[in-house]
């Protein structure tokens, strides 16, 4: 008999988590937050159908953090969400997970102490407890759909889900994101290609068959039916932005010919605001002079917010951290979000109640 060691050779040691169904019945979901999500999973997806006119406006924190600054921020956005209803259907961000690029925090589930003690287990926990406090308030949430294993744990709270520009073009992200409840926006390339991201769009809304794990917590085969409410996110890339008509334009045309709805949301940060937070609100309001001047294919934006502007770094240590400020990227404050919410509501209201889905013909009137 051999003594020669093969497996886990770098593996130092595993913890086996709790179950998603055993979370769920630690952390359960009231009906009135499961209306929430369902109210906010139905608008969304009448919003991406044509059915209801309205923006749809992803705002919220990079990252959530702190639990008692998410809390604040949303019962702020639950009032103003209110205020601007008539034109705008708002959505929080609650993004536990964020990708790295080389090392680094990976999110309140991954490192909910900020301190590298990747308690994951109690990172679930708190997520989770965290929307179904955001649901019984009433105010849909989003994330990014990261990690493959944790939507069984989390996504029956969600109303939107984000696969980011590192991830669209991943097999393992396409075939989950095909099963996922809630529509979902597949951001561009990195480098601001939208080749990756259509091709995604054409996986994600066929069925497909993958390993994953069941609400039991164990291994399966999911058999997904495809997700047919995806669409692309612009989040510019290369170093350049791509929410201009220019680049908006050719996007609609790139989807129609591949028999995609020319659905287009417009990411307000990354790219597209050259890095710099305060450059957002000028990203919307050229938005919103497109859709004066007539653009059919915009259904909704995204901003970084959050209560204070800009952002900072954890290598202090949890103790120094500003209140309500973010540790990933930087975000406008509350008041410029109160504005910029305010006024995007102002110039386009009564204006996208008259606007018809762009379809194959004109970009054959364009071509003509």
């Amino acid at each position: 008999m051999t003594n020669l060691i093969v497996d886990d050779l770098n593996v130092l040691s595993e913890e086996t988590l709790i179950s998603p169904n055993e979370l769920k019945a630690l952390v359960p979901a009231s009906e009135q937050a499961l209306a929430t999500v369902t109210g906010g999973r139905v608008t969304i997806k009448q919003i991406l159908d044509r059915q209801d006119p309205r923006l749809l406006v992803i705002v919220g924190p990079c990252s959530i953090h702190d639990l008692e600054g998410a809390m604040d921020y949303a019962r702020r956005l639950k009032v103003l969400a209110e205020e601007v209803s008539d034109t705008l259907f708002l959505v929080m961000r609650v993004y536990f997970e964020k990708p790295r690029t080389t090392v680094g925090w990976k999110g309140f589930i991954n490192d909910p102490h900020l301190n590298d003690s990747f308690n994951i287990d109690e990172g679930l926990k708190l997520g989770r407890k965290l929307l179904v406090d955001l649901a019984e308030m009433g105010l849909p949430t989003s994330t990014e759909a990261l990690d493959p294993v944790s939507p069984q744990y989390l996504q029956d709270m969600i109303s939107w889900s984000a696969i980011g520009a590192r991830t669209t073009e991943s097999q393992t992200h396409r075939e989950m994101a095909s099963g996922l409840s809630s529509a979902v926006g597949f951001k561009n390339g990195t480098d601001g290609s939208l080749e990756v991201a259509i091709n995604a769009l054409k996986s994600v809304s066929a069925p497909h068959r993958f390993l994953g794990i069941n609400h039991e917590g164990e291994v399966a085969v999911i058999h997904t039916r495809g997700n047919t409410h995806a669409h692309i996110v612009l989040r510019g890339g290369g170093g350049r932005p791509n929410y201009d008509s220019v680049n908006v334009s050719i996007c609609e045309q790139q989807l129609l010919k591949s028999g995609i709805p020319a659905n287009l949301m417009i990411d307000c940060s990354h790219e597209n605001s050259s890095k710099d937070h305060k450059l957002q609100p000028l990203v919307m309001k050229d938005v919103a002079n497109q859709i004066i001047d007539g653009n059919r294919s915009i259904i909704g934006l995204m901003v970084e917010s959050n209560l204070h502007a800009g952002n900072q770094s954890l290598a202090a240590g949890r103790g120094a951290l500003k209140y309500g400020v973010s540790v990933t990227d930087a975000c406008v404050d509350w008041e410029t979000t109160e504005t910029m919410m305010r006024e995007l509501r102002s110039n386009v209201k009564g204006i996208i109640a008259e606007r018809q889905p762009l379809d194959q013909s004109d970009i054959m009137e364009e071509s003509a």
